[in-house]
């Protein structure tokens, strides 16, 4: 796998133009890749809605469910797959990221045994995850994705790393809160970038979790910490930042009590445990 002139090598991916792209990336970007499932039936018809000039949205890739690739806009040209978006002081997060969208439905619902798509597709319980999304507080139920697809993922992830630089790896749901929910937790986005951008943090985590006895540590921007379990309670400090290292002391529902410098409790859906 390799690429070239801002493009995947033909054994690696199928090219498939889209007319929706701007110009060029400014000096030294892309710097970030934003991950996104498509919610949409096949991995074929996302890219015919990506590449239809009428949509006006675009990625830079599209990976199907059996791992195969097809690139739609050029890495060194600005894709239309963010939308309104910002994270830290950017704002419009198209103009310094790669996007990568994954064949995938999204949320389903349940109905009697089987899991329903928006667009009325129904999959079987060993295609779907229950699970609480990073920005919600209630779980339900969500399309997995396949290991072809996240292998495949975490391979351009590294490829891309090396030839642009890039120093950040978001989902769509972090750009754009309330907006988009994708790629959802069925992805597993935190421990992908972790590994592929943090590598060399542990001997520093060990040091900023020594004495705890049940360590996790923020996976939310930004963690409400309360005097009680419950969004009711009130706020006791400012909020816990992503990559916080926190001691779990006690847990009630969807809950944990963490103990930082001072002792609270917080949403359990935004904490990983460190197992």
């Amino acid at each position: 796998m390799k690429t070239q002139n801002g493009k995947l090598d033909e054994e690696t991916a199928d090219f498939v133009e889209s007319p929706n792209h701007s110009g060029k990336f400014s000096k030294d970007l892309p710097d970030t890749i934003v991950i996104h499932y498509t919610a949409g039936s096949s991995g074929e018809s996302s890219i015919r809605t990506l590449t239809n000039p009428n949509v006006r949205a675009s990625a830079h890739l599209v990976i199907s469910r059996d791992g195969s690739i097809t690139q739609l806009v050029s890495f060194d040209t600005i894709a239309w797959h963010a939308g309104k978006s910002a994270w830290g002081d950017r704002q419009g997060l198209n103009k310094y990221s790669i996007g990568i969208e994954l064949d995938n439905a999204g949320r389903l619902t349940k109905s009697g045994d089987q899991y329903i798509s928006w667009f009325g597709r129904a999959y079987p319980e060993d295609q779907t995850i229950e699970a609480v999304h990073r920005n919600e507080e209630d779980p339900s139920f969500w399309h997995r994705f396949t290991e072809e697809q996240i292998t495949k993922t975490y391979e351009i992830c590294e490829l891309l790393i090396n030839a642009y630089d890039i120093k950040t790896i978001l989902g769509h749901e972090e750009i754009s809160p309330g907006r988009k929910i994708d790629p959802g937790p069925a992805f597993p986005l935190d421990k992908m970038r972790d590994k592929l951008l943090h590598a060399d943090r542990s001997e520093q985590e060990e040091e900023e979790t020594e004495g705890f006895d049940n360590p996790g540590v923020v996976t939310a921007s930004l963690l409400n910490i309360r005097s009680g379990p419950s969004a009711e309670n009130q706020k006791i400090s400012n909020p816990l930042q992503k990559g916080t290292p926190v001691n779990i002391v006690d847990e009630s529902n969807r809950w944990y009590q963490v103990e930082v410098k001072l002792k609270g409790w917080v949403a359990k859906s935004f904490i990983k445990k460190n197992i």
